[in-house]
């Protein structure tokens, strides 16, 4: 017997009021479980809401442009099934872009560089290109207070706070005037490319080319996700003092061991990956190096210590970047590391990563080691204070008990922010590291 069932917004972690990007079916449309409804926007990320349940839809409660939270109603649902809805309907996919109009991602949501080895989490490409920047304004005040009669949100405000930009000079490109988050950022771009005062440096404004003149050319509009990171590392990359360490790890060992463990757990599915160990040591790292697990607090004065372990991963996708955070690393094992990557890539695959799985990272690990190179500097994840990156590993001579022997060699680029941390502290840390992976007994201390 057919049974009409309201059907909502699940839980999509702590964000409220969110856009709707796109509305996926309309009435009289059949649907089955895990069908896409409708595509929300986050201020991190967007993400489809899959239908619980097979049916016919009866009627669409919401349209493109409205803002929902946990809990708005979708649609109306005619089905003849009554079972329950599956758990796994209850959780949102995987956020792959950024919204134009929403605030700022959490702090500790920001992309990173890319890593290979999980695979690559599909993403909704970007509508239209990025807005141009509105003409530079004459000031721009640091850390002015926005005036009243601007028509922006709370969460517009507090963007524009954080960025200190005045929002009585910014204008509004939204509807009626409302200002947006691209307005923010694009007032912070054209006030950073203008000239500075006396004493200070002098950034010519970017040119503005017609590259058509000289051949074919193609435009080619950025996706959600990269204007975010866009955002997100170019705060980063100005705001935080960046130093790079280098240092490399014989891996020789701890690369027979996993090959080992690999032919032990294939039965299982359970792939066992460098990343795998990586994990384990940097936890270890961390425990000795306490100021590397830590971030400076809105202040800037004080530095916040952490007693947990949560390390982000940063993961490739064809549209942008992704940092999913495992969680209790320090609690887990090698295998049931392995596992628990394999499974976050699972998810990325099927869109199943929720907000709060991009959320609460304490360190960034990005390997790039499939690709290949012999070392980078990543970009830090703002608010932490270091991030590791990994290149690919490759035989070397390496002179050991009088003689040359061949060794497996991994490349490490570790980035820090030099305020919170001093190039002595971070060259004890990485060659602690180097050390860890050299000995993989010491993971099981």
């Amino acid at each position: 017997m057919a049974e009409t069932k309201q059907i909502s917004v699940p839980d999509i972690g702590n964000f409220k009021d969110v856009n709707v990007i796109e509305v996926l079916v309309k009435a009289g449309d059949a649907v089955k479980a895990e069908d896409a409804l409708v595509t929300l926007e986050t201020d991190k990320a967007a993400m489809d809401v899959p239908s619980p349940f097979a049916g016919m839809v009866k009627e669409v409660k919401m349209k493109v442009g409205d803002k929902v939270s946990q809990g708005s109603v979708i649609l109306l649902l005619e089905s003849g099934d009554t079972a329950s809805a599956p758990a796994a309907a209850a959780t949102a996919p995987t956020p792959d872009a950024a919204p134009a109009q929403k605030s700022a991602a959490p702090a500790e949501t920001s992309a990173a560089p890319a890593m290979v080895d999980a695979p690559p989490a599909a993403a909704a490409p970007a509508p239209t290109a990025e807005p141009a920047p509105a003409a530079p304004p004459a000031v721009a005040a640091p850390a002015a207070s926005p005036s009243s009669g601007v028509h922006a949100s709370p969460a517009i405000r507090r963007f524009a706070h954080e960025l200190g930009a005045d929002l009585s000079q910014v204008k509004g490109g939204g509807a009626k005037g409302r200002v947006t988050k691209n307005d923010v950022q694009n007032f912070i771009k054209a006030a950073l490319a203008q000239p500075r005062g006396t004493g200070g440096l002098r950034v010519a404004e970017m040119p503005i080319v017609d590259f058509a003149q000289f051949g074919a050319v193609e435009i080619r509009p950025l996706s959600r996700i990269r204007k975010l990171s866009g955002a997100n590392l170019h705060r980063n990359w100005v705001s935080i003092p960046h130093v790079t360490q280098f240092e490399e790890a014989d891996i020789t060992e701890m690369e027979v061991f996993r090959k080992q463990l690999n032919e032990e757990y294939a039965a299982q599915g359970i792939k066992i990956t460098p990343l795998a160990f990586l994990l384990k040591a940097v936890v270890e790292a961390l425990q000795q190096f306490p100021d590397f697990n830590a971030s400076l607090d809105a202040s800037g004065e004080n530095l916040v210590l952490k007693k947990y372990f949560h390390i982000g991963v940063a993961v490739d996708t064809p549209d942008g970047l992704v940092v999913p955070v495992l969680r209790d690393v320090g609690c887990k094992g090698i295998v049931q590391l392995a596992k628990e990557l394999g499974e976050t890539s699972a998810r990325a695959r099927d869109k199943k990563l929720t907000a709060a799985d991009m959320q609460g990272g304490c360190f960034t690990i990005s390997s790039l080691g499939g690709i290949g190179g012999t070392a980078f500097t990543p970009i830090i994840n703002a608010p932490e204070v270091a991030i590791l990156g990994v290149s690919r590993s490759g035989m070397k001579p390496v002179h050991r008990d009088g003689a040359f022997a061949p060794r497996l060699m991994l490349p490490l680029s570790l980035s820090y922010d030099h305020r919170v941390i001093d190039g002595a502290s971070a060259a004890r840390f990485i060659v602690y590291l180097a050390q860890t992976l050299a000995d993989i007994r010491r993971l099981a201390l």
